[in-house]
């Protein structure tokens, strides 16, 4: 692999963007198990609709990595003070490169989707603008900006089940609302992180707006919100007991997150644990399938 292939993929936050498509496919099948075991849908599901699946995993990967690379592209200056190895601060990857190599993924993976169905294309479409707008605008929006960043991660779920069209819509809401929270939570802290480069900068976050401590203990409210709602996907038949033993182990994450925030004013441990949890929660939803 040639190093601008690298640098274009490290620009896409490659990683980021497998786990997101991962998560898709993960939507796609428990969406299938639910309609099938349980005859919720009117329709013959029939087989696993594996190429419909492939195509969910490159479109989420395309939007997902274009959402990344854009919001590079308006970050440059604070990304320049927070996170100075990055291709566009590191001078890897000029700005107006990154910013058209965004708008070539978002065709991509909009175009992709529409080709399943136009459940999918529409939601694509829908998120593809609403990143560009976040990148551009709604970041700098206290609570809008986490709350839209919550949106899109835990519409990866819904993405994936709108194979099936509204019906996988559906059955996956509350996936998507447990996503949603919990990505919230991560995004404040987030922001709690990065205040220092953010104040520079004269961004509008949420910590910078009401303070640190305040922001912090919003983010522990959204935060425990989400595990008391952890066990809802079994309880409403969504999935197997196995979700409910390993969301526990997922929801210890989540309240350790919690208290390096609101015990040890941590915010950068609080952060990872975060992401820990996150992708404990993951393993929970596919073993509970």
């Amino acid at each position: 692999m040639s190093a601008g292939v690298r640098t274009y993929l490290e620009l896409m936050r490659y990683g980021n963007c497998l786990m997101a498509g991962f998560a898709a496919i993960i939507g796609t099948l428990i969406a299938f198990n639910i309609l099938t075991s349980y005859s919720l849908s009117s329709n013959n599901v029939g087989s696993f609709p594996f190429l419909d699946a492939g195509l969910v995993f490159l479109a989420v990967f395309m939007v997902s990595g274009a959402g990344n690379a854009i919001n590079d592209y308006y970050d440059i200056r604070i990304d320049s003070i927070n996170r100075p190895e990055r291709p566009i601060p590191s001078g890897r990857v000029k700005a107006k490169e990154a910013f058209y190599f965004s708008y070539l993924l978002f065709a991509l993976g909009t175009l992709l989707a529409f080709s399943i169905n136009s459940v999918c294309g529409s939601i694509a479409l829908f998120n593809s603008l609403l990143l560009i707008l976040y990148a551009k605008t709604l970041k700098g929006t206290p609570l809008l900006g986490n709350l839209s960043i919550g949106y899109l991660t835990g519409s990866v779920f819904l993405f994936g089940a709108s194979v099936f069209g509204l019906e996988g819509i559906e059955v996956l809401s509350v996936l998507f609302l447990l996503a949603a929270l919990a990505i919230t939570a991560r995004e404040i802290v987030k922001d709690i992180e990065d205040m220092e480069g953010d104040r520079l900068e004269g961004a509008d976050t949420l910590p910078l707006r009401i303070g640190a401590k305040n922001a912090g203990n919003l983010a522990v409210l959204i935060g425990l919100l989400a595990v008391l709602l952890s066990p809802l996907p079994y309880f409403l038949s969504i999935l197997g007991l196995r979700y409910l033993y390993l969301v526990f182990l997922a929801d210890l994450g989540f309240i350790a997150a919690i208290h390096q925030l609101f015990v040890r004013n941590n915010p950068t441990k609080s952060s990872k644990m975060f992401k820990i949890a996150m992708f404990f929660a993951l393993i929970a939803f596919i073993a509970g399938v």
